[in-house]
């Protein structure tokens, strides 16, 4: 026993263990203890019954067994691995075995190949035939040595003694054995002396070799002067499973310039190609054709190499030779084979109250074809409560849910096994799963998840729809009641969206559901008998909340130039060309975005669309006389109740330097579609940074000016002596001193006049440079049209120590205090207390912020125009209450 490896498959059900022994071992010999093992390894083995497990699956019952009592892997008989597996490079036997529980122990047994045989010869002597006129370097194969061992103990090399004129170049098959060739190394001659007798030895790859020897006879003759001589040294060809008998195969051809006899060549197989090839295959002496004589069948045989000679028929010939490797091609030929294992292969039984995963058969399925066609894909038919595991060697079929005998008592279970051959070829096999009664009885839904559809905006106390359960017990213990689950519906309880009639089971509608701030939403149904304890069981509603169509498809692709499209194909294009594809974009959702394409109008007799994916494509060829343009008019409409489409005229010319093989469409519209994204982040990018860096110098401009300068300014400058109208983007209030911090500054920025103000009606936010710890803005354009007169501008510097003024600036020029402006009572109030106040603050800041809710942006919108009547009417009413007491400028 070399060793044993134990693996736990991570199913729960499947216990692989691997373990290892020499061949020749004596009759009796134990292996392993598989029962302590599979036991080590999680194999659950109920100690009550006097067998732990049984075997299901044995590939040689006649050389190992496990003992039913001990669970001892034991020897039956001697094992000649050479024997069971040949000269394949690796020998398993593979065991499986099932508990009571239904789990299974995979059992895989190495047999370890031993250095116990010689290479042997087929015959006793060789003899061969060489002209003296074969040069140096001749070679002339030798049959080959047969070692039953596999792998390196088979035969390695061949040695000869002497190797005075001849040397031997070992060489290796397709399938691996090894064979000699003689080499000619000296020139001969036949005068000098005519034989030869050299002693042939092959060794395997023992440690030490064993070894077998064979005598080569060699006769010098005379020769012609030519011989024949194959086009190749070597052919491969291949040929499929099942060809009939006489299908060819290869013809060889051997030339010999000699005329008469001598340049008439003669093929046939070497003495030492094997009899199977020669049942399968057989070569034409005259023509070199080698045909199929017998059932090829690729399960018995992959490869078949062949060595042919040519030889001419004059005096003294030497033959040519090639080797032809015949590769079999598979056909799927064998369909699957599926075996159940189980206690009775016609009715299995279990438990109602089976959980899932729990193993209630196992389905071994075998196929005899390679590759592609041999493997074999397996599922269960039908919708049952049941699925099926596969791993390396067979199948488990499991419990998938819920069972109840109440409501069905047996299912018939149908497994299908399909290879993936072309054709593939399946096979199916029926059982029946009886289910056994247990004391449940709980009510059962009609089925375990509802979900009703309703469009939004419905009436409170709508009928939704209605769940029903059965209870198959009698009396109270059979009277069902329901309930809803208590959960929670975007962070309030669910009671507040539905509700349900404890005795029908009726669902209604608490309040009228919203699209945008609930989609869907999910709760569970509770159904209790009156029983005592009562048992109970729930089911799962969904309630979808339907969007309106609202949105109209758009045309994306091809990229539309004034709705139009051109598309330039081949004059060539043959029929089903694709000539483009028209996408279109749905921001609905269901069958409102489900968009589909048609053609209404145009040269609809020469192209054809498809309704699904907008594909473009010829149905006839245009001829040299066809006209150049053509014109379709295609339609993208969804599937709403009121359908919405979009159109677009696709113009398509016939250009005669294009190739029908291109098509490069689909290529440059993703190419557009990424150099216009690239472009459009480019720009945004470059913008902003224009823009914070224009308004950080307005910002410092706006810093560097005070009252005194702008008085300055304006005495030196000239009155107008005609009045100028002035606009609210004219006027700018600075401060008299910097340390008068208690004022509150209205001024203007730059940046005020591209985007709305603070405390605009519209938006409330600071404009790009401008800092609030430096500057307050008001706007007062709104509220122009709602106090005085458009062109009454005011202006006005609160402290809480005097009602000084600051300066009013209009276009850079400080006013006369003799200038008459009126002052509008209502919006100019003292903000120093608003300013300062968190309240205040928290209103500016909360302004960008989200409502709190998961809705579109159009409700943070009302939200924030909102706020921005509250900032309006809280600025008013204290700019109201200071006024009065400063006084103003001009009348009223």
């Amino acid at each position: 026993l070399l060793g044993a490896a134990l693996l736990w498959a991570g199913a729960g059900a499947l216990v692989n263990l691997k373990y290892s022994v020499e061949e020749e071992q004596r009759a009796g010999t134990v292996i392993a203890n598989v029962a302590k093992d599979a036991r080590d390894a999680g194999f659950v083995l109920d100690p009550r019954q006097p067998t732990a497990f049984r075997v299901v699956s044995n590939s040689a019952p006649h050389l190992v067994d496990i003992s039913p009592g001990s669970g001892l892997l034991v020897t039956k008989q001697k094992i000649d691995r050479d024997l069971l597996c040949r000269q394949s490079p690796k020998c398993v036997i593979s065991l499986e075995v099932m508990s009571s529980s239904m789990e299974i122990c995979v059992i895989k047994l190495e047999i370890k190949d031993l250095n116990d045989n010689a290479p042997s010869f087929p015959t006793d002597q060789i003899e061969l035939e060489i002209s003296e006129t074969a040069s140096p370097g001749t070679r002339v194969p030798l049959e080959s040595a047969y070692d039953p061992d596999s792998g390196s103990f088979g035969v390695q090399s061949y040695e000869i003694t002497p190797n005075d004129l001849f040397g031997l170049e070992t060489k290796t098959r397709g399938d691996g054995s090894r064979f000699a060739e003689l080499v000619v190394e000296k020139s001969l001659d036949r005068e000098t002396q005519s034989h030869y007798s050299y002693v042939i030895t092959a060794l395997d790859g023992g440690d030490p070799p064993n070894f077998g020897t064979v005598e080569l006879s060699i006769r010098v003759i005379d020769s012609n002067d030519n011989n024949p001589l194959f086009e190749e040294p070597a052919y491969t060809v291949s040929v499929p499973e099942n060809s009939p008998p006489g299908t060819p195969v290869i013809r060889l051809n051997a030339s010999d310039p000699d005329e008469g006899t001598n340049g008439q060549v003669l093929y046939s197989f070497h003495s030492y190609v094997s009899d199977r090839a020669r049942e399968l295959f057989q070569i034409d002496p005259q023509s070199g054709l080698i045909t199929v004589s017998g059932a090829i069948d690729y399960e018995e045989g992959h490869v078949y190499e062949l060595d042919v000679q040519a030889k001419d028929l004059g005096p003294n010939s030497i033959p040519a030779h090639c080797k032809v490797t015949i590769s079999v091609q598979d056909a799927n030929d064998n369909p699957p084979l599926i075996n159940l294992l189980s206690v009775n292969s016609e009715l299995v039984e279990v438990s109602e109250n089976a959980p899932p995963g729990y193993v209630i058969a196992l389905v071994r399925v075998s196929d005899r074809d390679s590759g592609a066609n041999g493997r074999v894909q397996c599922k269960l038919l039908g919708n049952v409560p049941f699925r099926l595991q596969e791993y390396e060697s067979f199948s488990t079929i499991l419990v998938d849910g819920r069972l109840d005998r109440e409501q069905r008592d047996q299912y018939n279970l149908t497994i299908q096994a399909k290879d993936n051959g072309i054709p593939s070829l399946q096979a199916t096999k029926s059982f029946t799963v009886k289910i056994t009664d247990e004391n449940d009885n709980h009510p059962h839904f009609s089925k375990p998840y509802y979900q009703v559809i309703v469009q939004e905006n419905n009436t409170p106390g709508a009928y939704l729809l209605s769940v029903s359960a059965r209870d198959p017990d009698l009396g109270l213990n059979g009277s069902v009641s329901y309930q809803i689950v208590p959960s929670q519906v975007r962070d309030m309880p669910v009671f507040t969206y539905v509700s349900i009639n404890p005795n029908s089971g009726d669902i209604y509608a608490l309040r009228s559901f919203n699209h945008e701030q609930t989609k869907a939403f999910e709760f569970k149904v509770l159904a209790k008998d009156g029983g005592n304890p009562s048992l109970q069981s729930n089911a799962t509603v969904r309630v979808i909340v339907l969007d309106v169509n609202d949105n109209t498809p758009v045309i994306t692709a091809p990229p539309l130039v004034n709705g139009t499209a051109e598309v330039y194909i081949p004059r060539n294009a043959g029929v089903g060309y694709l000539v483009t594809v028209v996408k279109a974009d749905d921001y609905d959702e269901g069958e409102n975005g489900r968009l589909s394409y048609e053609m209404v109008e145009g040269d609809r007799g020469f192209f054809e669309i498809d309704q699904v994916n907008g594909e473009i494509r010829t149905t006839r060829a245009f001829g040299e006389n066809a006209k150049t343009a053509y014109e379709l008019i295609v339609v993208a409409h969804d599937h709403g109740k009121t359908s919405l489409s979009a159109s677009a005229l696709i113009l398509i010319y016939l250009s005669p330097a294009l190739d029908a093989q291109e098509s490069i469409g689909s290529v440059s519209l993703s190419l557009i579609f990424i150099i216009a994204l690239g472009s459009i982040a480019a720009i945004l990018f470059v913008t902003m940074i224009f823009v914070a860096v224009k308004c950080k110098r307005d910002n410092k401009e706006i810093r560097t000016y005070n009252c005194r300068i702008a008085e300055y300014s304006y005495g030196h400058q000239k009155k107008s002596s005609k009045k100028k109208k002035i606009s609210k983007n004219d006027i700018r209030l600075v401060p008299r001193d910097v340390e008068e911090t208690d004022k509150m500054n209205v001024v203007s920025c730059s940046s005020l006049t591209s985007s709305l103000n603070y405390f605009d009606y519209h938006q409330q936010t600071l404009p790009l440079g401008c800092r609030r710890s430096e500057s307050t803005f008001l706007n007062v354009e709104s509220q122009n049209n709602r106090n005085a007169g458009s062109n009454h501008i005011y202006h006005h510097t609160f402290t809480g120590q005097s009602p000084q003024q600051p300066d009013l600036i209009i276009n850079g020029m400080p006013l006369p205090e003799t200038e008459n402006y009126s002052f509008d009572s209502n919006y100019v109030n003292s903000r120093a207390h608003l300013i300062k106040s968190s309240t205040f603050k928290d209103l500016e800041g909360n302004s960008l912020k989200d409502s709190g809710h998961e809705e579109s942006d159009q409700t943070d919108s009302e939200h924030d125009v909102q706020r921005g009547l509250y900032c309006d009417t809280a600025v008013n009413d204290v700019l109201n209450t200071s006024v009065p007491s400063m006084g103003s400028q001009g009348p009223e």
